[in-house]
C-alpha cells in the first residue's frame, strides 16, 4: 500500500497561474517529468535559503538607520522607513547599565521591562553578547546587529516548519520566504521568537504529536501572548472530531511549559512580571487600530476601548466557533489559526508594523494562493510606508514633512481591508471546500494531525445530516483511505 505523504509534491507553478508567471525569472514552471528533491537543493533547502536571502535584504533595508539615522534625529529614521525598536530599547531599557529585566526597576515611567518573559530572555541573552565598553552608538549597532543574527535563526526555523507542516505542499513556504512584508519587518522587534515557536509547534501537531504542540506553544505564549489564541481553534475542531484526548494534552503541555517560564519571576519579581500585562491593558488606542480611525475621526479618545475590543473580539470568535461546527466539512487547523489570530490583530487598540509576521506563516498554509497573498501583502507594504511617513509628519513640526493624519487613517484602512479580504477568501474555503486549493487533491486537513481524515462525531446545522458525511467521504476518497490506514 501507497500512503497518501509518499505521493510527488505539489508543485505551484502547475497550478497557480500567478506563480507559473513569475516562474519565468528563473526558467519557467518545473517540467512534468522533472526529478525534484533528488539532489542537493531540496525543497527544505531551497527555502531557507530564499529566506535567508531576503532576510539579508531588511537588513540591508536597515543600512541608512544603522550608519546614522537611529542616532541624529527622530526624523530621518522614519523618512528612510528603517525604524527599529531594538537599538532604542538597548539604553532606554536598562541592558546598557546591565540591569535585569524584571528585578531591577529602569529610570522612568516604564519602572520595568514591558515585555513577556521569553522575550526579555531573549534581549537579555542579546546584551550578554553586546561589548560592555565603547560608545553607546558603537554598543546600539552591535546590539541590534546580534538581535538580527538571532532573529535570523528563527527565520530559519520558519522557513523549515512551514516546509514540513503540509508534506505534498512545500513550496507553499515560499510564500513566507519571498514575503516583503516579512523582511521589512523582521529586525523592528522580536516577535520572530514567538512566531518560530508557533510554528514548531504547528509542525508538532501536523506530525500528531500534542504534547511536543503544546509546550511549544506554551513557550510562544511565554514571548507574545497571540500564540495562545490557537487553542481556541483546536478546541472546537476536537469537539467535533472527538479528539478530547490530545486536546487535553497539547492544552496541558501549553500550561506547564508557560508556567515553567513564568513562574520563577512571578514569585520572584511580581511586580516586574505584571508590568507586561498592566501595560497592554492601560495602553491608551494606538497606531495602526481601527479605534485609532474612530477616535482621530470623532475626537473621542475611547477610553473604553478595551471594552469595545474585548466584546467585539469574542464575538467574532464565536462566529469562527460557529463557523467550525457548522461547515459542510471540518475546517483546516490553519484556517481557523489564520481566522482567529487575525481577528485579534483586526480589533486590537494598536497594530504594530510587524504584527504582519504573526500572520505569514498561517496565511501561507491556509490560503496558498499567491495572488491572494500578494494583495494581502501589497496592503501591509502600504501600511509599512505609511505609518513610518505619518510618525516623519509628526515628528517634523512645522514642516509637516510626510503623511498628515487623513492620509494614514487610509493606510490604516488599506491594512484593514487587506487582512479582511484574505479572511473572506479564507471563509469562502471553508464554506466552500471545492475551493480550497489544499483539498484539491483530495487531501483533508495536511496540519491536522489527528484531525486529519477523522469522522466528525458532533457537528451543528446542515453538517450534521448522515448524508452530508457519506457525501463528503465519496468526494474525497483519499480522506477515506487515509483514515483507513490509521484505524
Amino acid at each position: 500500500m501507497t500512503s497518501v505523504h509518499e505521493d510527488p509534491p505539489v508543485l505551484p507553478t502547475q497550478q497557480d497561474e500567478v506563480a507559473a508567471a513569475g516562474s519565468e525569472i528563473i526558467g519557467g514552471p518545473t517540467g512534468r517529468y522533472a526529478a525534484l528533491g533528488t539532489g542537493p537543493l531540496t525543497p527544505v533547502r531551497v527555502i531557507v535559503l530564499v529566506a535567508l536571502g531576503m532576510f539579508a535584504l531588511g537588513m540591508a533595508q536597515k543600512v541608512p538607520c544603522y550608519d546614522w539615522a537611529w542616532f541624529r534625529g527622530a526624523t530621518s529614521q522614519y523618512t528612510h522607513a528603517c525604524y527599529s525598536d531594538i537599538p532604542h530599547l538597548y539604553a532606554g531599557r536598562g541592558f546598557a547599565d546591565s540591569l535585569l529585566p524584571y528585578f531591577d526597576r529602569l529610570p522612568g515611567d516604564m519602572e520595568y521591562l514591558e515585555y513577556p518573559v521569553l522575550t526579555g530572555l531573549f534581549m537579555e541573552a542579546a546584551s550578554w553578547l553586546t561589548p560592555s565598553s565603547g560608545s553607546i552608538v558603537y554598543r546600539e549597532q552591535v546590539y541590534w546587529m546580534v538581535n538580527a543574527g538571532m532573529l535570523m535563526v528563527c527565520a530559519a526555523v520558519i522557513a523549515v516548519c512551514v516546509t514540513r507542516t503540509h508534506r505534498r505542499r512545500p513550496w507553499d513556504a515560499l510564500l513566507v520566504a519571498l514575503a516583503p512584508a516579512f523582511a521589512l519587518t523582521a529586525t523592528i522587534n522580536w516577535d520572530l521568537l514567538a512566531v518560530s515557536l508557533t510554528a514548531a509547534a504547528m509542525l508538532m501537531w501536523s506530525r500528531s504529536r500534542p504534547l511536543a504542540f503544546g509546550i511549544l506553544l506554551g513557550l510562544a505564549t511565554a514571548a507574545k501572548l497571540y500564540p495562545a489564541l490557537l487553542l481556541g481553534p483546536l478546541f472546537v475542531l476536537c469537539w467535533r472530531a472527538g479528539k478530547w484526548r490530545e486536546l487535553a494534552a497539547g492544552a496541558l503541555g501549553a500550561t506547564g511549559a508557560w508556567l515553567a517560564v513564568n513562574l520563577p519571576v512571578m514569585y520572584f519579581a511580581p511586580e516586574g512580571w505584571k508590568k507586561f500585562y498592566t501595560f497592554s491593558q492601560e495602553r491608551p488606542v494606538d497606531f495602526g487600530s481601527l479605534w485609532l480611525i474612530i477616535s482621530q475621526r470623532t475626537g473621542n479618545p475611547l477610553e473604553d476601548a478595551n471594552t469595545y475590543a474585548t466584546l467585539l473580539t469574542l464575538v467574532l470568535c464565536a462566529g469562527i466557533g460557529a463557523l467550525a461546527l457548522t461547515a459542510p466539512r471540518r475546517p483546516r487547523f490553519a484556517q481557523l489559526a489564520y481566522l482567529v489570530v487575525a481577528v485579534f490583530i483586526l480589533t486590537n487598540k494598536v497594530y504594530s508594523p510587524q504584527y504582519v509576521l504573526w500572520l505569514i506563516p498561517l496565511a501561507a498554509l491556509a490560503r496558498p494562493r499567491w495572488r491572494d497573498f500578494l494583495i494581502w501583502q501589497a496592503c501591509e507594504v502600504m501600511y509599512f510606508l505609511g505609518i513610518w511617513m505619518y510618525l516623519a509628519y509628526t515628528e517634523s513640526g512645522d514642516k509637516h514633512q510626510g503623511l498628515p493624519t487623513e492620509g494614514y487613517q487610509l493606510a490604516i484602512a488599506v491594512h484593514l481591508l487587506g487582512t479582511l479580504y484574505l479572511c473572506a477568501v479564507v471563509v469562502r474555503d471553508v464554506l466552500l471546500p471545492e475551493r480550497d486549493v489544499v483539498r484539491k487533491d483530495g487531501s483533508d486537513d495536511p496540519s491536522g494531525g489527528v484531525l486529519d481524515g477523522a469522522p466528525d462525531v458532533f457537528v451543528l446545522g446542515e453538517a450534521a445530516r448522515p448524508h452530508g458525511q457519506v457525501a463528503h467521504l465519496e468526494a474525497h476518497p483519499r480522506v477515506e483511505w487515509g483514515t483507513a490506514l490509521r484505524e
